[in-house]
């Protein structure tokens, strides 16, 4: 994907072992790589959302315990990487599926030889989760399709909440890769974005890469979702996913079960788009096993953006004193949810439809 026409990725190797990223707490307003170099700084970088997206977390783990290991390779110090990258955010699997990845290959190892595969191992996941979402955009882009047949070739509107596109992975998307592909192949479309608070990852992240890539897009308030669609204003719903279990339910961005409900009332099609690296094949029941992540306060109580000299600020919007919660994600139930997108192409949100894809998680 590009960023001001020059092709990026959200990460990547440097020339001297360590990992480059895109700093994402400074987009829209600055573009900044910041380059990891020690465990520390993968564990900063996820748990302060420079880097975030269930996919790219992963991804990022995965570096991190490369990095880890160049500093001490011994069994002591896989364990303490492995339990400090684990506990850096909790809600996201792509996390802990890409630590057993890495963590199992390496564990085996002589010590001398574990940062050497741990690396193998980290660019092949990266490299892997760029084939599987532009798979996912081919398939999606199919629905997308579908919908402007129907509509004779006139506009086809979608309404995404917080940010599923490139920055989530390390290219492409997965909620946003439909949307690429689709604009590939010349399908006239527009995109409703919800500015997704506390943290406005649609409003700061989704309209920037999306107008980066020329998609024409209108940033609205999370709440006026319902009113579009019940107005005729949203053909498809399309969302990524953080966690979802073996039947079917997703955990994503705080907001998107109310999406789903309106959609559901309105007879809008919701579908989650997600590899199958965040299915937990041990989770049944999204509601009461999911964890929820809670984060700070202040993430409500304020608003970051670019100030009127152009610096960056925080400004203060609830009433002082009062008491903030800070849910991260909500669980949408299975039921809700038209269809899932992955990379092996769409299914039912039920543990059937995943199975039937995904053979090895019936086991």
């Amino acid at each position: 994907m590009l960023i001001h026409g020059r092709p990026m990725r959200t990460i990547w190797p440097t020339d001297d072992g360590s990992v480059a990223i895109i700093d994402q707490t400074l987009l829209p307003h600055r573009v900044e790589i910041v380059v990891l170099h020690t465990l520390g700084d993968a564990v900063r970088a996820i748990a302060d959302m420079q880097v975030r997206g269930a996919p790219l977390i992963g991804v990022t783990a995965a570096w991190g315990l490369a990095l880890a290991l160049r500093d001490d390779a011994s069994d002591q110090g896989l364990t303490e990487a492995r339990a400090r990258l684990a506990a850096s955010r909790p809600t996201a699997v792509n996390l802990a599926w890409a630590l057993e990845r890495v963590g199992a290959l390496v564990q085996g190892l002589d010590p001398g030889g574990r940062e050497a595969a741990a690396r193998r191992e980290a660019a092949a996941i990266a490299e892997e989760d760029v084939a599987a979402c532009r798979r996912i955009g081919e398939h999606g882009a199919d629905l997308i399709a579908d919908i402007s047949a129907r509509k004779a070739g006139a506009v086809v509107n979608i309404l995404t909440h917080c940010n599923a596109g490139w920055l989530a992975t390390v290219d492409w998307g997965t909620a946003l890769a439909p949307i690429y592909v689709a604009r590939e192949r010349g399908i006239d479309l527009h995109v409703w974005v919800d500015e997704t608070r506390p943290r406005n990852q649609g409003a700061a992240l989704t309209a920037f890469e999306l107008g980066q890539q020329s998609v024409a897009h209108t940033v609205i308030v999370d709440n006026a979702g319902g009113h579009l669609m019940q107005h005729g204003r949203v053909d498809l719903c399309l969302v990524g996913a953080d966690r979802i279990t073996r039947t079917g339910d997703a955990a994503n961005k705080i907001g998107t079960y109310l999406k789903a409900l309106a959609a559901a009332d309105t007879g809008v099609p919701f579908h989650v788009a997600a590899p199958s690296s965040t299915v937990d094949w041990r989770l049944r029941d999204g509601i009461a096993e999911i964890p929820i992540e809670e984060r700070n306060a202040r993430e409500v109580t304020h608003v970051e953006g670019a100030l009127a000299d152009g610096t960056r600020g925080a400004v203060l919007v609830s009433a002082p004193g009062s008491p903030a919660a800070n849910f991260a994600f909500d669980v949408t139930p299975a039921r809700l949810i038209s269809g899932l997108i992955t990379e092996r192409g769409p299914c039912p949100a039920t543990e059937a439809g995943l199975t039937g894809l995904f053979p090895q998680g019936a086991h």
